[in-house]
């Protein structure tokens, strides 16, 4: 016993350590060198709390025929603004609060896998599983990557959590009861409404909530029926009154600029196939006991009446047939499978050892060998921080400052973390449900922040009304194909001077 009660400190004490260490250096760039090369580290943290920023730098959230993905996603910029009221607009209280989530995760985690049983009544346990699982989740240095990053994925996986936790424990009959089910509905409409992929993850959430009902039929249905009716009343009336009258084009442009697949009856095998292999940034040796331990599984049926290792692999599969048809294979989308792949990968390996010990021993020390393997990894980027990009963008608000006179708005696809970072008003050179030429027009920049070179496309909307000039330029992160950061000053074309014709149309002095 004193043994058990040693090494839960000790998991807990590392936790506690690497959770603290993802809150130093919040102002530092997205780990250079690392292997996940994703887009998000110069879009996401912007666009995705744009309605918060541009609240209290412009007055208000939406900028007519600009990028507002928050039409659509409304949670995650609501949690920032409320922040920004308190601290003001700046990349350091998001990524508090993305740290704050990610606590959240670990925690919640931690309570879920306490739990085991199939009935009414799951039972508190005392294995070491729990603090392990906790311990790996805060040294991964995937999740420290991304899990400081102010994007929607660690608000999604907490609310999951919640969401799995509620549909599980069962309430005692009568208004406590209900109130579970509707807290339900109201956490299944918060996930949509931070990122719309989460009816992927309902399966299982409803798997959760069958085995919390006592897998009984009629009182499944009776729950489901009171959770989807808060859900869709909350979800309707969000849509009738405030989307459908004022926001339908920005909630539509959404989906449109995301419905494209990669994915066709030629290349279905090796989309999938490709999707499966890319779970390794989250970690090959989670990645390859969790896989272990689910062909384990075929063989003990007994593992698959664990309610959270079942609802784990449906929450798995769920995300991964999102990721095969979306096709557009990024690492931060797997954030969504690393946590549950390390609970699965945790609770199987404790169910498979619990019948055998001497597997206990050899599991533990596989655990302690992937644990010291990531937490030098974190360690290193903890180490190491880097603030190219976070200089880059206080280098450019000084050159355009120093213009006085000039506009101050920004054309950039990373405007809008430009603008999260230094408070320049911006808009984006890419995504929007004006055309870029028209956008231009209505907004004037007068400085276009470009990456290592300025497209063609970019270039003919820019020319019809602005002469480039190259004032600046700054490098920024390690991706070769966003590396340089080239700001160009916007100046306005002379239009021409119309000259006094004559009435047969030739000019005065012709003739």
């Amino acid at each position: 016993m004193k043994k058990r009660l040693l090494a839960q400190i000790t998991l807990f004490t590392i936790a506690g350590v690497f959770l603290f260490l993802h809150t130093l250096h919040l102002r530092a760039d997205f780990p250079n060198h690392s292997p996940w090369v994703d887009w998000a580290k110069y879009t996401d943290e912007g666009w995705y709390g744009d309605a918060a920023i541009r609240y209290y730098l412009r007055g208000a959230w939406h900028v007519p025929g600009d990028f507002n993905p928050a039409a659509a996603l409304p949670v995650w910029p609501l949690l920032e603004g409320m922040l920004f009221s308190v601290t003001g607009v700046g990349v350091v209280p998001a990524r508090s609060l993305a740290v704050a989530v990610f606590v959240g995760i670990v925690v919640a985690v931690y309570v879920l896998m306490r739990r085991r049983g199939t009935g009414d009544e799951p039972a508190l346990v005392a294995q070491l599983s729990p603090a392990v699982a906790a311990a790996m989740l805060s040294v991964s240095p995937f999740l420290y990557a991304f899990g400081r990053m102010a994007i929607l994925e660690p608000m999604l996986i907490l609310l999951t959590l919640m969401a799995m936790w509620l549909a599980w424990t069962p309430f005692p009959e009568g208004i406590r009861s209900w109130a579970r089910l509707i807290g339900l509905g109201v956490l299944a409409a918060l996930m949509i409404g931070t990122k719309t992929t989460a009816v992927c993850l309902m399966p299982a959430v409803l798997w959760m909530l069958w085995c919390g009902e006592g897998r009984v039929w009629r009182r499944f249905v009776v729950a489901t029926v009171t959770a989807g009716l808060t859900t869709g009343a909350i979800v309707g009336t969000y849509y009738a009154y405030v989307i459908r009258p004022y926001y339908l084009a920005d909630f539509k442009y959404l989906f449109q600029a995301n419905q494209y697949t990669g994915i066709t009856r030629a290349t279905f095998w090796s989309v999938v196939t490709e999707t499966v292999h890319k779970a390794a940034w989250t970690g090959p040796a989670i990645c390859m006991t969790a896989v272990f331990v689910v062909v384990a599984a075929c063989f003990r049926r007994r593992i698959w009446s664990d309610p959270l290792f079942t609802g784990c692999v449906l929450w798995i599969a769920g995300y991964f047939a999102f990721l095969a048809y979306h096709a557009s294979l990024q690492p931060r989308y797997y954030m969504v499978v690393a946590v549950p792949l390390t609970i699965l990968a945790v609770r199987g390996a404790e169910e498979l050892s619990s019948e055998w010990k001497p597997a206990a021993v050899v599991i533990a020390g596989i655990f302690a060998l992937v644990g010291a393997v990531h937490a030098r990894e974190t360690l290193h980027f903890v180490r190491h921080p880097q603030y190219s990009f976070a200089d880059a963008a206080a280098k450019v608000k000084r050159v355009v400052e120093a213009e006085r006179g000039h506009s101050r708005t920004l054309l950039s696809i990373s405007g809008s973390d430009l603008t999260l970072m230094t408070g320049l008003p911006s808009i984006c050179d890419d995504f929007g449900t004006m055309e870029l030429e028209d956008r231009i027009a209505a907004y004037k920049p007068g400085w276009f922040i470009a990456w290592n070179y300025v497209e063609d496309d970019k270039m003919d909307s820019l020319a019809q009304f602005y002469q480039l000039t190259r004032v600046a330029e700054f490098p920024a992160m390690d991706d070769p194909d966003r590396n340089l950061l080239i700001v160009y000053r916007l100046d306005a074309k002379k239009k021409p001077v119309p000259t006094a014709r004559s009435r047969n149309g030739m000019l005065a002095g012709e003739l």
